[in-house]
């Protein structure tokens, strides 16, 4: 059996309860309000930790202080295994899937392909209806 678990920070103030006068009744109280509503959803108590846990301080200092925690787990449902499906027949008696291949008169009609040339008026070459293009030299500025 598998189970998963969940943490929780202990109450750090017990809060006001109808009948608790003493600070150890209402902290009580409070911790028993906060395990019934995790036995609600499933959860079994297992434990109280007291763990260190490394804070800053100031700009650069650290220094560590302890957590309380609360450890409840519940029991998780074992995934279902698919039932192992025996062979009926033997494999060579199955017959092979057959694939048709598909008409010629059905493939769509082919489009000419069009690539561009090196040569082309978009790269300045000349074509049969335009001028080749003339280049323009640019002169390199004076330092003064």
């Amino acid at each position: 059996m598998t189970f998963e678990y969940r943490v929780v920070a202990a109450p750090r103030r017990a809060e006001k309860h109808r009948g608790a006068k003493s600070t150890e009744d209402r902290f009580t109280r409070t911790l028993e309000v906060l395990m019934n509503e995790m036995a609600a959803d499933g959860w079994d108590y297992q434990r109280a930790e007291s763990l260190p846990c490394e804070e800053r301080h100031g700009l650069t200092g650290r220094t560590t202080v302890y957590q309380s925690v609360l450890v409840f787990r519940r029991p998780v449902a074992a995934p279902q295994q698919a039932p192992a499906i025996a062979p009926t027949a033997p494999a060579s008696a199955v017959p092979a899937p057959t694939i048709a291949a598909p008409k010629v008169a059905d493939a769509p009609a082919a489009q000419p392909r069009v690539t561009p040339s090196l040569g082309g008026a978009a790269l300045g070459g000349a074509t049969a209806d335009e001028p080749p293009l003339k280049s323009a030299i640019i002169p390199p500025l004076k330092a003064d």
